[in-house]
């Protein structure tokens, strides 16, 4: 009798769980969730699954959270405490209003260098509209506050309506520490202020550390340099630091979960022992992709997926189907047609594909990338409860 063929492919599912608390067996309860959704529902597991958490409840059960006071601790023990340039920071209240206020606690005063006319992640300070109808260069000049506000006055950001230069200037000071505002595009520009510097940028961090100490900065630290060891009791990120941190009261910021490999092994061997299916699980955190209107790259996190099982590594191997129909197999049609495509991605094996014309316009993104960027559409960022994502069918291709 024959196989009876699918008719869909791939399925995100959020799934529904509980609310986690610091301390809970998250792979119990990710588990549990996952098989009462499944008998809920009535789908069924099968092999190359994805169950997908997000970084938030790991970071939340780890108890990975830290204090204003334990930032200032921190910045003040490795900066000295006095005048430090702050440069690159992302444009953000939930993502770096409250590092700030931990690092302003702990030094005299803070040079703020803001990149324009967009920070990295694409908030805008001033449209590129503006930069040519005032004849400036970003890359290579600096501008006071003052010029920049003659130039360019007040610019409030479209999504959030805040002037985030008035706000983090305002938000300094409310922390007993002086500050200046400029702006640059070059990282040696805040070497004409002081020599101790906190780099906030997050994909460009090696690089800016790398031409500042050649370029004779005394201490250059990352924001991946501050908490990433515990101050006072507190939690940390021995890799990625204040990188990945979210706010999570005025005064206390949720840290990027600690390392969680071990978490997504044990989920997986739960899942394995409940259902005989080997089924791929990793932790995401922002999807990476940009929004066409606000300009806006999602991925303030360092990385989107921090652990994932072995069956996630890679990108990947596939053939485009209309590039097939169109070029390659052109002069047929119906079953002759199917069969033929079907012939070449059965074929295809596991060698690379780079290079063949017949994967051109495939997404060549690390898999963590691409179903990390579904799972977080798929959960939201508020209140669908859906910390958990199900992705079936991902690995099918048009012959399964």
């Amino acid at each position: 009798m024959a196989t009876k063929e699918r008719k869909v492919g791939t399925v995100s599912r959020g799934i529904r769980c509980p609310i986690f608390r610091e301390g809970d067996d998250l792979a119990t309860l990710v588990t549990q969730s996952v098989l009462e959704a499944a008998e809920s529902e009535g789908f069924e597991l099968r092999d190359r699954d994805v169950v997908s958490l997000t970084e938030s409840i790991v970071a939340r059960v780890q108890g990975n959270y830290a204090s204003i006071d334990d930032i200032a601790e921190d910045v003040k023990n490795k900066l000295g405490g006095d005048t430090v340039g702050v440069i690159f920071p992302i444009l953000s209240r939930n993502r770096f209003a409250i590092c700030l206020r931990g690092i302003a606690k702990g030094v005299k005063k803070i040079v703020l260098m803001l990149s324009y006319p967009s920070d990295e992640v694409g908030n805008e300070l001033v449209s590129l509209d503006k930069i040519d109808a005032a004849g400036v260069n970003p890359y290579s000049d600096v501008l006071s506050l003052e010029k920049y506000r003659e130039l360019f006055g007040e610019n409030k950001h479209e999504f959030t309506g805040v002037d985030y230069v008035a706000y983090y200037g305002d938000l300094i000071r409310e922390m007993g520490a002086e500050v200046e505002i400029v702006f640059a595009n070059q990282p040696k520009a805040i070497l004409n202020y002081t020599d101790c510097i906190i780099n906030c940028d997050i994909h460009t961090r090696a690089r800016t550390k790398r031409i500042l100490k050649d370029a004779g900065a005394k201490i250059v630290c990352g924001l991946d340099d501050i908490m990433n060891a515990p101050v006072n009791g507190s939690g940390y990120n021995e890799k990625y630091g204040l990188l990945g941190s979210n706010k999570s009261t005025e005064d206390k910021i949720k840290l990027f979960p600690r390392e969680c490999r071990p978490l997504v092994l044990d989920i997986q061997k739960k899942l394995f022992e409940a259902t005989g299916k080997h089924i791929e699980v990793m932790v995401y955190g922002d999807g990476a992709f940009k929004d066409p209107q606000g300009k806006i790259w999602e991925l303030a996190d360092p990385v989107v997926s921090p652990a994932y099982t072995d069956g996630l590594i890679g990108t990947p191997n596939e053939l485009k189907l209309k590039y097939l129909a169109d070029n390659d197999f052109k002069d047929l049609s119906g079953e002759a047609l199917r069969e033929a495509i079907s012939k070449s991605i059965r074929e295809k094996g596991t060698e690379s594909l780079v290079g063949n014309m017949a994967s051109q316009g495939t997404t060549p993104r690390q898999l963590t990338d691409l179903i990390g960027s579904l799972c977080d559409l798929t959960s939201g960022s508020g209140d669908k409860g859906t910390p958990v994502v199900l992705v079936q069918g991902y690995f099918d291709n048009y012959t399964n």
